[in-house]
C-alpha cells in the first residue's frame, strides 16, 4: 500500500469482507440514505465500468440507463453507507475500463455473459456416468435378433 502509519490508520476503517465483483459484472448496490430523521435503503443497478485505487480510497463506478439517459455513479468501496453489493450477473470482459460501453446504444450496449468451467474431474465423471448408461442400453437389446434367422 502506501506509507506505514497511514496504513495503520486506515486498517481500523477498512471493511472485514469487502464485497466481491468484477468489472463487467451486473450489481445491486444498496445504499444507506439519510434525510434528515429518516433512514431508507437505495438500490442502484447497473454495470461496473471501473475499478480504481486501493486501501480505504478504493472505488468502483456503475452505469445504468434510465429514460434513455446513461446515469453513472461512484462509490467508495470500504465506505459504511453501502450495505452490500448483490452480483446479478457475470459479464465477460477483456477490458479494465469499460468506458466504450457510453458510446454504445441499445443491444450493442449488452455484455456477454461469464459461464464458469467445470474442472476435469467433473466433466470426466459426467461423461463416464453417460457412457455408462448408453452401454447399460446396449445390454438391454437382445444380441440375437429373433427376426434375423427368418
Amino acid at each position: 500500500m502506501g506509507h506505514p502509519l497511514i496504513d495503520i490508520v486506515e486498517k481500523k476503517y477498512l471493511k472485514a469482507n469487502p464485497p466481491e465483483f468484477e468489472i463487467g459484472d451486473t450489481v445491486d448496490v444498496h445504499t444507506r440514505i439519510v434525510e434528515g430523521q429518516k433512514e431508507r435503503i437505495q438500490v442502484f443497478s447497473g454495470v461496473v465500468i471501473s475499478r480504481r485505487g486501493e486501501g480505504l480510497g478504493e472505488t468502483f463506478t456503475v452505469r445504468r440507463i434510465v429514460a434513455n439517459q446513461g446515469v453513472e455513479r461512484k462509490y467508495m468501496v470500504h465506505t459504511p453507507l453501502i450495505l452490500k453489493v448483490e452480483v446479478k450477473r457475470h459479464g465477460k470482459v477483456r477490458r479494465a475500463k469499460l468506458y466504450y460501453l457510453r458510446d454504445r446504444i441499445g443491444k450493442a450496449r449488452r455484455l456477454r455473459e461469464r459461464r464458469k468451467v467445470r474442472s476435469a474431474s467433473d466433466s470426466r465423471g459426467a461423461s463416464k456416468s453417460a457412457a455408462s448408461s448408453q452401454n447399460v442400453e446396449r445390454q438391454v437389446e437382445p444380441v440375437g435378433a429373433a427376426g434375423d434367422s427368418a
